[in-house]
């Protein structure tokens, strides 16, 4: 049995919140179980200058976790002057997220920014926080249609991220902080609401793992995917 008592194709208490930001245009409070992320999406007119007269818009993201969002205070990565490896490299798998749904020319030349910032973490920041981004974009989107300032829908389709891993021999479905410290192998998953992969990550942690367990958990991820994406379905009305 797992540490949290659930059964290894079972996701944690899973809620997207919407409507918590009052200023941004998008805007989610995502949960997976004891993890929760703050997504906003911003609209920006304009582009960054790579893209300057190209007719076409952009998605981007940055990701942080609040000091006490852990068992110890962490400090502040504006504090040090510089994001950490992690950092960089969740906040870029957000914004590849995104653009991998998103329809840049139909934004016009206009950008969107995700920010994504770590309330409390137990496992599964960047799955979270990739899950909620979606909510908050497909929001932000919606505002820009409705006020007029686009006339074609930019979202191609939804995406989701979950985590998996071998804990204790038994391939799992999203880890928490305890099975995530102590998995055999434990792998990411990004995948879109039609099955297309946008991204996995998968290491072994303390031993190589079988493709019998990368299928499994390959399969256990497109279940709690295919759940996550009714659930942020249901969360921004359909």
């Amino acid at each position: 049995m797992r540490p949290s008592d659930r059964t290894p194709d079972l996701l944690r208490a899973v809620t997207l919140e919407t409507g918590v930001s009052r200023y941004a245009e998008g805007s989610c409070l995502v949960s997976f179980g004891h993890t929760k992320v703050l997504v906003t999406a911003s609209l920006e007119e304009g582009v960054p200058g790579f893209l300057r007269g190209k007719g076409q818009g952009w998605v981007t993201a940055e990701y942080g976790m609040l000091p006490r969002a852990t068992h110890t205070r962490g400090r502040r990565e504006a504090a040090q002057g510089k994001q950490s490896g992690r950092t960089q490299e969740i906040q870029r798998l957000i914004g590849r997220s995104m653009r991998a749904i998103v329809d840049l020319k139909a934004l016009g030349e206009r950008q969107i920014t995700i920010d994504c910032d770590v309330v409390q973490a137990d496992g599964g920041t960047r799955t979270a926080s990739v899950t909620g981004a979606w909510v908050a974009l497909r929001i932000a989107t919606r505002y820009l249609m409705d006020e007029g300032l686009i006339t074609k829908d930019p979202i191609l389709d939804q995406v989701a991220a979950i985590s998996c891993g071998v804990f204790e021999g038994t391939p799992v479905l999203d880890l928490d902080y305890e099975e995530d410290s102590n998995a055999e192998a434990d792998a990411n998953f990004v995948l879109t609401g039609s099955g297309d992969i946008v991204e996995i990550q998968a290491t072994g942690e303390k031993r190589g793992f079988s493709e019998a367990e990368f299928d499994a958990l390959f399969s256990l991820a497109r279940k709690g995917i295919g759940e996550l994406c009714v659930l942020q379905r249901q969360a921004v009305g359909g």
